[in-house]
């Protein structure tokens, strides 16, 4: 039997079979590769929208959104959290992607801790502020009066009683009130307070995305492609989650004032309770607080 003859002896015509028969696979191959890589942007979105609505983040959310009366300003404070849960998700879940970074399990747990803290530390403040209802509501309103009292630079008189918000116009009838109302919505701690949450649950989620991402993406690249548009929908789904949040919220303040209040004490009651459900499973159940931590993430 003879070996094949080389491709330049060959007819001109086998030569421009064989040419097609190449630029065929090639084109399959590509075809391959194109169509994988959309399956990895729609798989790592959807999942990214099913992350945002963990028990742990929809309860977080719940207890910011609580004390918003407008369905775009909470849009807006789940972007944030979704932004900041991203920019964690990236920066930890890329380096155990590309350099093998190995979190040791007290770290993991530490991070897992954190979340338990932050709902703990949110649904305190939100029950601060029913509280602080509480005690304006029952607070004596004394007589009306006269006299001049000024809103910063807006100095004026008019009769008002000693009573919380008891003057004789509404605050955002003022120059400055008009301003607080305004351009307080877009306040530096409004904006902080969503980011640092969305950071500290990105912190604990890292992780176990990395992990996940690692079994079944083996292209390095693809899979920090993977960990940006998981994070995508995950600022999609907050978005949507915080908005739907806000409508019960909304619609009750004006007509249905005694519900409005106990959505917000019963939101701050779950994010304690729940937090110290997580912070008594990482430090004792999963040994945390032990001399043998053990961690696993999920």
């Amino acid at each position: 039997m003879h070996p094949p003859r080389p491709n330049y002896l060959l007819k001109p015509a086998k030569r421009r079979d064989n040419i097609f028969k190449l630029g065929g696979v090639n084109a399959r191959s590509g075809a391959q590769k194109m169509i994988t890589l959309l399956s990895i942007i729609a798989l790592g979105f959807f999942l990214g929208m099913r992350h945002a609505t963990d028990p742990d983040h929809v309860i977080a959310v719940t207890t910011i959104v609580s004390r918003q009366r407008s369905i775009r300003h909470a849009a807006l404070i789940g972007c944030l959290w979704g932004l900041g849960h991203t920019i964690t998700i990236l920066a930890v879940g890329s380096a155990i992607v590309l350099f093998g970074l190995v979190i040791p399990p007290r770290v993991g747990l530490t991070m897992e801790l954190s979340v338990g803290l932050m709902l703990i530390l949110l649904g305190v403040l939100n029950l601060s502020g029913v509280m602080r209802w509480i005690t304006e509501s029952v607070t004596p309103v004394a007589a009306q009066h006269s006299h001049t009292h000024g809103h910063g630079d807006f100095v004026h008189s008019h009769p008002h009683g000693h009573g919380p918000e008891r003057h004789g116009h509404a605050e955002d009838a003022t120059p400055v009130g008009w301003m607080d109302r305004v351009f307080g919505q877009l306040g530096f701690y409004q904006v902080v307070r969503p980011l640092a949450v969305g950071l500290v649950h990105g912190l604990a989620g890292s992780a176990a995305v990395a992990l996940l991402v690692l079994t079944t993406i083996r292209v390095p690249t693809w899979a920090v492609l993977y960990l940006l548009v998981f994070g995508i929908g995950t600022v999609a789904g907050m978005m949507l989650i915080t908005a739907a949040i806000a409508v019960p919220f909304k619609f009750s303040q004006g007509r249905f004032e005694r519900l409005n209040r106990n959505l917000g004490l019963i939101s701050g009651i779950v994010s304690v309770a729940f937090g110290l459900f997580i912070v008594y499973q990482m430090g004792f159940v999963n040994g945390l607080f032990t001399h043998h931590p053990t961690w696993v993430p999920r």
